[in-house]
Order: C-alpha cells, then sequence, then structure tokens
C-alpha cells in the first residue's frame, strides 16, 4: 500500500509550484482596478459571477458618482440597480452593496475595517471578500478562494475539499504566509491562460508533470 506524502512533501511540491507560476507570472496581480479600500470592496462585490473586464467597465463610471459609503446609502436602490445592471445578479448585488455600506457608515465612519472579523460582519461580505479586501487594500495576508483558486487547488491536488472555506484552510497549511496574497493571483493568471474550467490546456502548461490531473 503506497503511503501518502508527508506534509513536509506536500509543502515542498506546493512551494514548487507557486515558484513556477511566479516565474511564468512575475507581474500577477489583483485584476480589479481601484484607487481605495472602498473601491476594491465594491468592485469585489461587484465580481461575483462576472469577469474581472466587465467590472473594471462598469466601475469606471461608477467609482466617479459614488466616492463615499454615504453615497451608496443616500441613493435609491433602483438607481444602483441600473449603474451595476451589466455585471449580473445586480438586485442582489445592489442589496449587498447598500447593506454593506450602511454598516461600513454606522460602524466603522464609513471606513473599511482592517479585520477578518469586522469585515464579515457587514452585508453582503464573505470570506473570500474579506481577504482580497485585506491582502490588496491593507497587505495584511490571506487566501482568497474564488473559481480559479478552488479549481486549481482541487486539480493540482492541494486540497481534495469543495468548500471554500476548508480549501482556504488546506493551502494555508501548504503556502508560506508570505505567499498568501499572490496565490491567489498567480492561480487566476494561470486559471485564465493554461487551466481553463472546461478544456484545461495541460500540453503547454508549465505545471503538468507534478499535477495528477494532467492528460499529457
Amino acid at each position: 500500500m503506497t503511503r501518502p506524502p508527508s506534509r513536509n512533501a506536500q509543502r515542498q511540491r506546493a512551494a514548487d509550484i507557486v515558484a513556477r507560476l511566479k516565474r511564468e507570472f512575475p507581474d500577477a496581480r489583483c485584476a480589479l482596478d481601484f484607487s481605495s479600500p472602498l473601491e476594491l470592496l465594491i468592485a469585489t462585490i461587484l465580481s461575483a459571477q462576472c469577469t474581472d473586464d466587465q467590472v473594471n467597465r462598469v466601475t469606471a463610471a461608477l467609482f466617479r458618482k459614488y466616492r463615499t459609503a454615504q453615497d451608496y446609502v443616500d441613493i435609491p436602490l433602483e438607481e444602483l440597480e441600473q449603474d451595476i445592471r451589466s455585471t449580473g445578479f445586480f438586485h442582489n448585488k445592489a442589496k449587498s452593496i447598500k447593506h454593506c455600506c450602511q454598516a461600513l457608515v454606522e460602524r466603522h465612519g464609513g471606513a473599511v475595517p482592517t479585520t477578518m472579523e469586522a469585515l464579515v460582519a457587514l452585508g453582503g461580505v464573505g470570506r473570500k471578500t474579506a481577504n482580497v479586501v485585506l491582502g490588496n487594500a491593507f497587505g495584511i495576508p490571506g487566501i482568497a478562494v474564488d473559481t480559479h483558486v478552488k479549481r486549481l487547488a482541487g486539480r493540482l491536488g492541494l486540497s481534495s475539499q469543495s468548500d471554500p472555506d476548508k480549501i482556504e484552510h488546506d493551502l494555508m497549511a501548504l503556502i508560506p504566509r508570505s505567499d498568501w496574497i499572490v496565490l491567489g493571483h498567480l492561480f487566476a493568471a494561470h486559471g485564465r491562460k493554461t487551466c481553463l474550467a472546461r478544456t484545461p490546456r495541460c500540453e503547454r502548461c508549465g505545471l503538468n508533470d507534478v499535477c495528477p490531473s494532467a492528460t499529457v
């Protein structure tokens, strides 16, 4: 009976994967356009079930119109819905943004908090969104488990879980804290270019020799 790899061997393999992706994508960064923590928070809420490119097209005008959390609170829900309509699921997203910004105004003076606990207590904010904001707006390490991270973690054998919180826990145990933020950007870049959802391009993948899901 074959022994499963030791935790140390798993960490070494994970480190190799991250190192290879860093070489391939040296400029990997957050694909959402933002100039403040609030803008990133709103953009991340809008990015659910929507491409980052489309979110950026919408927020180019949105962020000129809404400068503060109070602005989102004051605007009629129907108007906000129309402003974000092309991101999809705009009814729910508009409600989430309104609830979130109401909480920011009431509990934090309109400022975006810098802890996981405070962020997930806002309306419409889960761990993924909180990690995106903490990592990219404040430099606080965390692993944001989006669709790319979930897909690649499974295909690369870094997690057998399907629940995002459990995937996050598995990755945190394997990846050094210093790489938590960049991991999401690397996986997103690799997921968009090579490890596509429906037809992964295994024949051109620089990880195919260490990927248990590779078809070559």
